[in-house]
């Protein structure tokens, strides 16, 4: 009854008033009745899993525009609100609820309907076999597990949402929950605050192991959680408060990883297994497919093309993923500094200093380093990369979120990068050289004459470029480099899988002192033992910032020419020119750029970053003056003249020039172009998207009729010595297109008609002389002339202009016959 009351309510009462009833109904209602309600209400707030549901919509819903539902729905969610006092009232019943593995992200899900088990422990002793005549595998989940699944997925499955205005998703109530639920749960002072029990005394109790539904094989090894080994032998109903904040704070970063991490595309997937793990999934494989079907099994890459998903992160996922990556430098930068005696280290870390000392490189290392890459190879070639980009260097510069605070000083310097950061600059070492590899590729195909791009260049230059950073990068390097030792296979592959035996609370490992092994590991743990490891500082990569550096000086020169071009435009243009009086241009071709739109302040701009990022590349790699010097003597070889139209690269052959691949980005990117003319008589050039099309051919129609009439008589005037022959000249004949047709017998062919004196009316089709005219006409209206003296008024205008111009440009120049 409560359950019908209630989705009756959802359509009918105001947004407020219904959290309002919801919150008392979670009050009085006894966990029993609340029970069948719960999926309801997840499903009402976050939507459903495929998308048709949309829910509250947290993601569109911002305090700048529905400032009351904003604020309700974040009381409402709040780690202490009525929804979270809902999941631990259910929590203390050990109630479970039905997620459809289905809808797990793509990898996950492809093991697990191949009976092979996830190295995350979230999934372990949770999957279930459906009920007689059910459909799909389910995961058994608490209510904790439960809510934080459909909140993390909803940042998936919700992609599809009606938006009716422009919304910053920084400043949507979804990203301010994932904001606020990380620094309850993942807290960077004190501990986590122990959750609301409806019993006086007593704890909500952790989860309790649960026996397998199903057999599978496993990604790898099984440890002891370090959950359980804190619980173990206790009644729940007492659990450790430490081991409550534990499960609570890995519970939730699991779900955020694998919902937001967990994608990758079936090359990633077969690189990331390792040698006995693809064997022992492939015995497994070959049994059940013997067993239950008796037919052969697949092949292998049907086998391993499950794990495959069409998988395209939005700009809104990339930044949830970003605010995520900084609050983990800062959990994990909270860390208390290890005490000096390594017995009083065993007996004092709580289980949160332990798992802040782990939480990067065993949650988070290795999933955000393939998400970063699939983004490297398959993000547009736009602005809209700037996301990735930042998030990327968010993870780059773990010293920007510890506690210490940067010295005060009264010179802007850069701060010299700490050499206690070196280890993690090692373990991670493929995140600053194979990335910054894939950054130089795709800079090498962008404009870097865009402002934005040029941002993004001068961005990446100036973290790498910071103090002592290159040089710790090339230590690790070294150390991967050094010839390798003999170590047991066993132990270098366990190293090497960091995530292997699902909770960060297994066993820690034994101490590694040797840095080239840590580094080794690290690299082929992520890349697997055959990768050919390409150097940041060899010379492949320093021929790619080369190239770079001569594209750089190539977008600065282009930036001055069409500054320079727009200044000169911007000069040169007269009143009379907006309003279309002056007769087309002899070629009607477009001779500019679209990036004259940009304006003179962006182009300053793009000088300054590309400026800065040349400087910065050449302290990074130790670019000496005379290699910039020939770049830019190489740059400017193209320029003509006036050194503003370049042409782009090309090589003279027998056949005429040819593109080089160099001449083809400069086309594609717009930096430069042949110039092309209309060779043809200006009448009969195609039609231009700002003229009306009708009005072209109906003004051809007369200009011809006209022509046709009055040609002896336009020739007599043009023969004439004194200033009427002169401006005749000037207005009736085009010196330019007789020339062509005097020599051109192709050109010939194609005028519409003698290539004598002639009128053209072309100019008047324009949109822009059109809506000139019309506002002549109401302007002359408003002042009671009529449409005879608006006439008058116009054409009086333009006999004056152009006396004028043939004063100024014909008056004095001799007649040539």
């Amino acid at each position: 009854m409560a359950a019908a009351t209630l989705k009756a309510d959802c359509v009918n009462k105001p947004f407020a008033q219904r959290c309002r009833d919801l919150e008392t109904v979670i009050e009085e209602l006894p966990a029993k009745e609340l029970h069948g309600i719960f999926p309801w209400l997840v499903e009402s707030i976050f939507g459903s899993l495929d998308g048709i549901i949309v829910g509250w919509n947290l993601r569109c819903l911002q305090g700048r525009t529905n400032p009351n539902e904003y604020s309700v729905a974040l009381d409402f969610l709040d780690p202490s609100g009525p929804m979270m006092k809902l999941v631990y009232k259910l929590q203390a019943e050990e109630y479970r609820y039905d997620f459809p593995v289905s809808y797990l992200p793509g990898p996950v899900k492809a093991s697990i309907q191949e009976q092979v088990l996830p190295e995350c422990s979230l999934y372990h002793n949770k999957v279930q076999f459906p009920s007689s005549g059910g459909l799909g595998l389910n995961l058994a989940l608490n209510p904790f597990e439960y809510y934080m699944f459909y909140f993390a997925i909803s940042l998936i499955t919700q992609k599809n949402s009606p938006v009716t205005h422009h919304v910053s998703p920084s400043n949507s109530a979804y990203f301010i929950l994932v904001d606020t639920y990380l620094k309850c749960f993942l807290p960077t002072e004190g501990s986590v605050l122990p959750p609301p029990s409806s019993n006086p005394g007593g704890a909500i109790p952790s989860p309790t192991p649960r026996s397998p539904a199903v057999p599978f094989s496993s990604y790898g090894m099984h440890h002891t959680s370090l959950l359980k080994r804190h619980i173990a032998h206790q009644p729940s109903v007492n659990a450790d408060p430490a081991s409550q904040e534990i499960w609570r704070s890995e519970t939730l970063l699991q779900i955020f990883v694998e919902m937001w991490l967990h994608h990758y595309s079936l090359e990633m997937y077969q690189k990331m297994q390792s040698p006995h793990v693809k064997l022992e999934v492939l015995h497994y494989r070959l049994s059940i497919s013997s067993k239950h079907h008796g037919s052969p099994a697949q092949s292998s890459y049907q086998a391993l093309h499950a794990y495959q998903e069409s998988f395209k992160p939005t700009e809104e996922h990339v930044l949830v993923v970003r605010l995520l990556v900084k609050h983990l430098h800062a959990f994990s930068n909270s860390l208390k500094p290890e005490p000096l005696s390594p017995s009083a280290h065993s007996h004092t870390a709580s289980p949160l200093e332990e798992f802040k000392r782990v939480v990067i490189p065993r949650f988070v290392q290795e999933k955000l380093y393939i998400f970063l890459q699939h983004c490297f190879g398959h993000w547009p070639l736009d602005a809209s990369f700037r996301a990735v980009l930042e998030m990327w260097l968010s993870y780059l510069q773990p010293w920007r979120y510890a506690p210490e605070k940067p010295p005060q000083s009264t010179e802007p310097l850069p701060r010299s990068v700490s050499e206690k950061w070196a280890a993690f600059i090692q373990e991670n070492l493929l995140m600053y050289t194979k990335l910054f590899v894939g950054f130089l590729n795709r800079a090498l195909r962008t404009d870097l004459v865009s402002p934005k791009n040029a941002f993004m260049v001068f961005r990446v230059a100036k973290v790498f470029a910071q103090p002592n950073l290159a040089e710790m990068i090339l230590k690790g390097e070294q150390l991967f480099l050094e010839p390798e030792l003999v170590i047991p296979h066993r132990q270098h592959r366990l190293f090497m899988s960091p995530t292997l035996g699902g909770s960060f609370l297994s066993s820690r490992s034994p101490a590694v002192t040797d840095a080239s092994f840590k580094v080794k590991s690290h690299v082929y743990s992520l890349e697997g033992q055959d990768f050919q490891y390409k150097q940041m500082f060899g010379t492949e990569v320093r021929n790619l910032v080369l190239k770079l550096a001569q594209l750089i000086c190539q977008a600065q020169q282009t930036a001055k020419s069409i500054s320079d071009h727009s200044a000169e435009t911007m000069a040169s243009q007269s009143f009379f020119s907006w309003f279309r009086f002056t007769p087309s241009e002899a070629n009607g071709s477009y001779t500019g750029n679209d990036l004259d739109e940009i304006g003179q302040d962006s182009i300053k701009k793009t000088d300054e970053y590309l400026e800065k990022a040349l400087e910065y590349l050449c302290q990074i790699f130790k670019l000496s003056e005379a290699q910039l010097t020939q770049m830019m003597m190489k740059c400017g070889t193209a320029q003509d003249e006036n050194g503003k139209k370049q042409l782009p690269d090309c090589i003279a052959s027998e056949n005429g020039l040819i593109l080089t691949p160099l001449g083809r980005y400069q086309i594609i990117n717009g930096l430069r172009r042949f110039e092309l003319q209309y060779q043809g008589d200006t009448e009969l050039q195609p039609i231009r998207s700002y003229e009306n099309a009708a009005l072209v051919r109906l003004l051809f129609r007369l200009s011809s009729a006209l022509n046709e009439r009055f040609a002896d008589q336009m020739e007599v005037l043009c023969s004439r010595d004194d200033f009427v022959g002169r401006l005749c000249r000037y207005h009736l004949t085009n010196p330019q297109l007789i020339q062509k047709i005097r020599y051109s017998p192709v050109v010939r062919g194609r005028t519409s008609q003698n290539w004598g004196p002639r009128i053209s009316l072309r100019f008047l089709a324009s949109y822009r002389t059109l809506i000139s005219l019309l506002m002549i006409y109401f302007l002359a209206s408003w002042f009671y002339v009529g449409p005879v003296g608006c006439t008058f008024i116009i054409l009086t205008g333009y006999f004056l202009y152009a006396v004028i111009m043939t004063f100024f440009f014909e008056a004095w120049k001799p007649h040539e016959h």
